[in-house]
Formats: C-alpha cells, sequence, structure tokens
C-alpha cells in the first residue's frame, strides 16, 4: 500500500499526560507536512492547536479520556466545550462498566446525547477492546451502529492493550455498512498499519506512522 495512502488516513496523535505546547505544535507540523487526517490532542490544547493551524488540517480531541466513566452531562459539556474551541472531530470513550452490566440501551443514548453535542462534527466511539469479551465487543458493534456515531474505535492505549487485526475483522463483520472503523494503540509500523486498512479500517489513531515515515525518509538521505 502506498505510503500516502496510509497517511491521509493517520490520526496524529499525542495524548501523554505531560504533552507541553512545543510537543503539540511539532505534532501539528507534522500533520501538515505529511497530509494526516488530522492531529489528535488532549482537550487542554484543542483551543490553541485549532488557532495555530487556521483551518489547514483538522483538530481531534478526546471525550471522558481515558476511563469513559464520566457521567453523560459531563460528557456532554466536554464535547460542547471541545467544539467550542474547534474540534472538528471527537473520540470518546464509552462506559466500560456499563458494557459489563449489559446496560446496552444507557450506552446507546449515552453516545447518542454525546453526537448531539458534537453539532455535526464526527464522533467516533472507543469501546476499549482490550477490557472486553467477543459477546461484549460484537454487542457494542450494534449499539454504536444504532446510536448515530461516525466510527467506532478499538482502543484508547491507555487501557491495557491496543487494536488487533482480530478486532478490525470483527468490527468490519459486524458494524452497519458506512460506519467507520478506527484502530487505535500498538500500531508499531508501516506494515501493520496497511494490514488494518485491508481488514477495513478507516482510520488509524497513532504517531508510529510518521516516525517510520522520518525514518525512510532519512534512509533516503544517508543513501545520497
Amino acid at each position: 500500500m502506498d505510503v500516502q495512502e496510509i497517511l491521509k488516513t493517520v490520526d496524529h496523535t499525542l495524548l501523554k499526560q505531560d504533552a507541553v505546547w512545543d510537543q503539540i505544535k511539532t505534532l501539528c507540523d507534522e500533520g501538515m507536512r505529511y497530509a494526516t487526517a488530522s492531529v489528535c490532542i488532549a482537550p487542554c490544547f484543542v483551543a490553541r492547536t485549532s488557532s495555530y493551524l487556521a483551518g489547514r488540517l483538522p483538530v481531534c480531541t478526546v471525550i471522558g479520556f481515558p476511563n469513559g466513566a464520566a457521567t453523560t452531562a459531563a460528557k456532554c459539556f466536554e464535547a460542547r466545550d471541545a467544539v467550542k474551541n474547534g474540534a472538528a472531530e471527537l473520540d470518546m470513550v464509552i462506559n466500560i462498566g456499563w458494557a459489563k452490566e449489559g446496560r446496552w440501551e444507557d450506552l446507546r443514548d449515552e453516545i447518542s446525547a454525546v453526537k448531539e453535542a458534537c453539532a455535526g462534527r464526527l464522533l467516533k466511539v472507543i469501546i476499549e477492546t482490550c477490557l472486553l469479551t467477543q459477546e461484549e465487543k460484537t454487542a457494542l458493534c450494534g449499539v454504536v451502529s444504532d446510536s448515530g456515531a461516525d466510527f467506532i474505535k478499538t482502543s484508547t492505549g491507555f487501557g491495557g492493550g491496543g487494536a488487533t487485526f482480530e478486532d478490525v475483522a470483527l468490527m468490519k463483520a459486524h458494524v452497519r455498512p458506512g460506519l467507520g472503523i478506527k484502530a487505535a494503540g500498538g500500531i508499531a509500523g508501516l506494515a501493520d498499519a496497511a494490514r488494518f486498512l485491508e481488514l477495513g479500517a478507516d482510520r488509524l489513531g497513532t504517531s508510529r506512522i510518521v516516525r517510520a515515515v522520518q525514518a525512510l525518509e532519512k534512509q533516503d538521505t544517508e543513501r545520497d
């Protein structure tokens, strides 16, 4: 798969707790240089990032991150605040305890409420696959499909595990047509990225793809 085709699916991501503005600015510069799908950053950076990018690249942020246990009202407030500050895409974490209890209707209603708060922006729903059984993953494919969200997403990267090929294949088999799939967490490099896309992912949440492309560029320079 062509490197540019991979890059345009990447949400170039920095969500580490100790991230500072200089790192976010570098992330933005890289995102623009390599024409990624977006930059994905913490809510506290959204306004400054949006001003810096000035429409040259979409800003993605996270809601209820990383645990998903905030109230629905808090998640909706976060979403409205992020939109006000310039976010074009929002990745929300479900209440994983509700999934463990089989509270599918409550989960669907919460996602729908957050989607409304997004005011037309893209909503990606993180289900944290590493904490779920196969049955729970399958059920959540249906919940997210019915919720009005735009994407289902595998992982936060903070839950002890990331995207797997098996989980992306499962999602592709069980979500409604047209629902996007985002693989995130643990994507090792370009070969991994290509495989996730072949299995049905539409977006990739990672910083490693840009790093891999930079490494290739360095090798080319050294050969010259």
